[in-house]
């Protein structure tokens, strides 16, 4: 009978851990200063997850919308261009959302965005089952990355 038992909370246990969603950590969040009747910013971090995720979308305090944008050359010369279906996030990898890559642009902003602002940030994540998640952040405004002066 105690081995029973045993065996039982041991499945149990087991299940609970496979089950468990993934856990996203958003690191040296922060958006670029902007000058008056700038439209757009750009949001940058470093996102890592434990398991795979996905990087669905961007809400934030100072703008109308989000986007997530890449940085591509086509033809020789850079180009932005919306990455649409979310940006795939590989377990135990950092990927960071920076100036000529991967970044989010907040658009239609409702004001300036001037530097040493705080700028809160929710960011939703989907895991492989398409449950959702939101990650509150508050992101340093700045006109060159804070995180590497």
């Amino acid at each position: 009978m105690k081995l029973l038992r045993f065996r039982w909370v041991a499945l149990v246990l087991w299940l609970g851990a496979t089950v468990a969603a993934a856990q996203v950590k958003v690191e040296e969040a922060w958006v670029r200063a902007t000058v008056p009747g700038q439209q757009a910013a750009g949001a940058f971090m470093k996102i890592t997850s434990t398991e795979t995720a996905k990087l669905v979308s961007v809400a934030s305090s100072v703008s109308k919308f989000s986007e997530i944008h890449v940085m591509k050359m086509d033809g020789g010369v850079m180009k932005m261009r919306a990455h649409t279906g979310g940006l795939e996030i590989p377990a135990n990898t950092t990927v960071e959302l920076g100036s000529g890559g991967y970044h989010v642009m907040l658009m239609d902003l409702s004001r300036a965005v001037s530097a040493g602002d705080t700028v809160a940030l929710t960011i939703r994540f989907s895991d492989a089952s398409g449950k959702e998640t939101a990650v509150s952040v508050d992101a340093k405004a700045s006109f060159m990355n804070p995180y590497k002066q």
